[in-house]
């Protein structure tokens, strides 16, 4: 009877022991709950395949719920303001991913310690962004132009008056270099006188007063070649220099893309840039690979990763960082919620778990994806 019951006491501490695991794996402090987070898809902050989340900010957030005990529920929706929606009206508990702090949210949301400290960058294709010497289709693109006809047709209009009035002034010498009558004799004049445009005249005026122009048309034709030579050289080099993108101020006049209500696209309005404002920034992406756009301007942790990734070869970054920002987790005004995750935050810098997450996700150069804010 007594091994018995002294059975039975042991199985019921054995129960006990049990059913007190949880308890004892969690954190101490911690409040075992179900947070659910707004996320929407961008690459490399949060993706799904096959069902399953990973990126920066999930794998980011689940050492955070890791830490404190939580269980997650993921809100899926198409962008930011939608992130930020489902906070404000009580669908999700917080937001995640590449949301950007501003002045403007924080009078409507808490916002956790950053995540990460970023910022806006442009992205452009291959060669767009280096200087480069014009090369043989330059120079033939630049003979075959309006430009060049122009050019030719004002040298031929500039040579008639000085052709007549050589021919009226050589035509009365009795050795003339033209005939004394109009036609050829107007032709012959008109010749010479593209020659010593060109510094290559064949002959050389009999009459001492036709002489006398020749050579103040000299003194012409070298200012007409001077001018006319640096001018088409300017406008090749214009040409070049137009096509290079290396900072927001190359960007006017230019096809540039965005994604609508975001960060990047209310910049690029009050910079009075005009562009496009697509759905996703994978839409921006086709549109660059098409031709459709010169430059995508957008958060530079994303459009770092898709130059070294998927754009590898065909699109490259112009220029340094601009317009620093820092991203955050959002919360609804006085939530606790948020002290919690910033004391997670602070852990998981702390020992180090914060600089391995992000060296999986943008590499070791802490400067090509932001420093941590």
């Amino acid at each position: 009877m007594r091994s018995r019951l002294r059975a039975l006491v042991i199985v019921v501490l054995l129960l006990a022991g049990i059913a007190g695991l949880p308890a004892l794996a969690a954190p101490a402090g911690a409040e075992p709950r179900t947070v659910t987070v707004a996320t929407h898809e961008l690459t490399p902050f949060v993706i799904t395949h096959d069902g399953v989340k990973s990126g920066f900010t999930i794998e980011l957030w689940e050492e955070i719920a890791k830490r404190e005990g939580w269980s997650t529920k993921y809100l899926d929706v198409t962008d930011v303001t939608h992130q930020l929606d489902a906070v404000k009206t009580g669908a999700a508990d917080a937001a995640a991913g590449a949301i950007s702090v501003t002045a403007d949210r924080v009078e409507n949301f808490d916002f956790s310690q950053p995540t990460l400290n970023a910022g806006l960058q442009i992205l452009t294709h291959v060669g767009s962004a280096h200087k480069s010497t014009p090369g043989l289709m330059d120079f033939l693109k630049l003979l075959f132009s309006w430009s060049m006809l122009i050019w030719l047709g004002a040298a031929f209009v500039l040579t008639v008056i000085p052709a007549h009035i050589t021919w009226l002034v050589e035509r009365r010498h009795a050795d003339s270099m033209v005939s004394k009558s109009y036609f050829p004799g107007v032709f012959q004049a008109f010749g010479w006188g593209l020659g010593i445009l060109a510094a290559q005249a064949d002959d050389a005026p009999r009459h001492w007063l036709a002489r006398a122009m020749g050579v103040l048309w000299a003194f012409v034709s070298i200012i007409f070649v001077a001018y006319y030579t640096a001018t088409l050289t300017a406008n090749l080099t214009v040409e070049r220099f137009d096509a290079q993108i290396s900072s927001p101020a190359d960007l006017f006049g230019k096809k540039v893309c965005t994604v609508a209500n975001t960060t990047s696209a209310h910049f690029l309005r009050d910079l009075g840039v005009t562009a496009a404002g697509a759905t996703a920034i994978d839409d921006c992406f086709t549109g660059l690979k098409n031709g459709d756009y010169v430059a995508v301007v957008f958060d530079a942790p994303v459009l770092q990763y898709y130059a070294a990734h998927e754009g590898s070869g065909t699109a490259q970054l112009a220029g340094t960082v601009f317009q620093n920002e820092d991203y955050g987790i959002a919360f609804r005004v006085g939530d606790e919620l948020r002290k919690k995750v910033d004391e997670a935050l602070l852990s998981i810098r702390e020992d180090g778990t914060f600089d391995l997450i992000k060296s999986k996700w943008f590499g070791d150069d802490a400067h090509s994806a932001g420093q941590p804010g």
